[in-house]
């Protein structure tokens, strides 16, 4: 069975930085491209980032682009979210996720349960 555990979230002010984890298990990790989601209060989930197989490709959002990072440890079966320059407008819910390439910015196999980032002013 696939499990995603994300881990890393909490308040932050604004400017400030997190690390989120996402630890896998279940399937081969490195097979497989991982994205960062998140969903506000009241907004729906949208995409902030994908990272193929070996870290090769990666795609951000434009609201994220230059302060986020992602990236992965094949060896570890960890995805990884530096997130920088934090703003308001940052917090919410934060879900990795899994899937091909192909599928992984609209319709990944499957989620983890979300970890909480709040940004204060």
């Amino acid at each position: 069975q696939v499990q995603l555990v994300e881990s890393g979230g909490g308040l932050v002010q604004a400017g400030g930085s997190l690390r989120l984890s996402c630890a896998a298990s279940g399937r081969t990790f490195s097979s497989y491209a991982m994205g960062w989601f998140r969903q506000a209060p009241g907004k729906e989930r949208e995409l902030i980032t994908a990272i193929n197989w070996n870290g090769g490709i990666t795609y951000y959002a434009d609201s994220v682009k230059g302060r986020f990072t992602i990236s992965r440890d094949n060896a570890k079966s960890t995805l990884y979210l530096l997130m920088s320059s934090l703003k308001v407008e940052d917090t919410a819910v934060y879900y990795c996720a899994s899937a091909p390439w192909e599928r992984v910015t609209t319709n990944p196999d499957y989620w983890g349960q979300g970890t909480q980032v709040t940004v204060s002013s």
